[in-house]
């Protein structure tokens, strides 16, 4: 067999490369973070055009689409601007809608716990002098406990706020590079967004380029491998974050409907929240869950032991009822699937990693269901 010169120069090239992945690969991750850190306003900015461009596609199609309307030329100057900025203040919108309706009362709930504690605490320990065996018990076990009054317990919390005050001339350094990271994500977001801006005005051309290009330096074969990915990814991403949207609306007008009908404090605020968490699928309506059961504890703690009850029933309802019909259909991941992505993606990267590894993991189960039914017809 005769060896050509190209044959021994991708040989070569492909030793060479390993041999410098292998012996330099602190190096090479280093250089790839760096990399990964510079590209990120830009990375951002692909991430956002892709969620806003499914609320524009959607705003775009309902745009003066009546047949008075086909062919106007303002109707088809117009459409891409308006749409987009209507995208934009819609999530702009919901957004704003949703941290004024609960940070406010967090922090009311967390200024009431924190007059709540003494109390609570001198109601144990007056409990606790009054029952003679278990302060017995207390004493075997070298535990003494003193009766301090309210007064006590407000007068150790200023004590502890004094002592936090003092701290601060020591932790001004910390101070300012929390500063420092907010205004750089600040930036980096204003960044994304401009970036996302402009890759949403001219979408049709550069995916035009970016097909020219694929096509000029790609095989046929390979360049429709590409793209049968690409749609497969495209369309298990487009499908997940409608539904998973969708379903986090049920929930929130669910949960709030049956808080109002049962008469739980907070309805309209907690239901927006578990709403919003429910994005993160299987875990996120628990962590609303625990959010919203600490502020109805502020109100009254049987109320909160059975709004958790409450959530555990709606959970299996909308789980076996809602999630499968919205969700689970529309991405065609079976249920022990999306436990495992979510669970892997958690671990991974962290919330992100569970946004991310359900649609990655059913655009995989998506191709490797698919060849199998290719290769067993074969």
């Amino acid at each position: 067999m005769k060896l050509e010169w190209k044959t021994c120069l991708k040989i070569g090239v492909t030793a060479a490369a390993i041999f410098l992945f292998v012996s330099y690969w602190g190096q090479m991750v280093a250089l790839a973070g760096l990399a990964l850190s510079a590209a990120k306003p830009l990375l951002l900015g692909c991430l956002i055009a892709y969620v806003v461009n499914i609320l524009m596609s959607f705003y775009e199609k309902y745009y003066f689409a009546g047949k008075k309307f086909q062919g106007k030329k303002w109707v088809t100057k117009s459409r891409r601007i308006v749409c987009m900025l209507l995208s934009y203040l819609s999530v702009i919108g919901i957004l704003f809608m949703i941290f004024s309706l609960v940070v406010p009362q967090l922090i009311e709930c967390g200024k009431l716990l924190a007059k709540e504690i003494p109390v609570v605490l001198n109601r144990a320990t007056e409990y606790v002098q009054s029952n003679e065996q278990l302060m017995k018990l207390l004493g075997e076990a070298g535990i003494s406990i003193q009766q301090n009054s309210l007064a006590d317990w407000e007068d150790i919390l200023k004590k502890a706020a004094t002592f936090i005050a003092s701290g601060i001339g020591g932790v001004m350094g910390s101070v300012f590079s929390v500063v420092s990271g907010v205004f750089s994500g600040a930036v980096t977001l204003l960044i994304g967004v401009i970036f996302s801006i402009y890759l949403l005005i001219g979408k049709e051309t550069l995916f035009s380029q970016i097909k020219r290009v694929f096509k000029t330096y790609c095989k046929d074969a390979v360049y429709r491998k590409i793209s049968y990915v690409y749609h497969v990814f495209n369309d298990s991403f487009h499908k997940f974050i409608v539904g998973q949207c969708t379903e986090a609306v049920i929930l929130g007008g669910l949960c709030v409907v049956c808080m109002l009908i049962f008469g739980f404090p907070y309805a309209t605020m907690i239901g927006v929240f578990i709403g919003f968490t429910a994005l993160i699928p299987v875990a996120g309506a628990y962590i609303g869950a625990a959010v919203g059961a600490f502020m109805i504890l502020t109100v009254s703690p049987v109320q909160a032991l059975l709004f958790l009850l409450f959530i555990v029933v709606l959970q299996q309802v909308e789980g076996n009822l809602v999630y499968p019909k919205v969700v689970g259909s529309s991405i065609g991941l079976p249920g022990i699937w999306v436990l495992f992505a979510v669970t892997v993606g958690g671990g991974v990267l962290g919330v992100g990693g569970m946004l991310l590894g359900v649609p990655i993991a059913a655009a995989c189960y998506q191709m490797l269901k698919t060849d199998i039914k290719k290769r067993n017809v074969l």
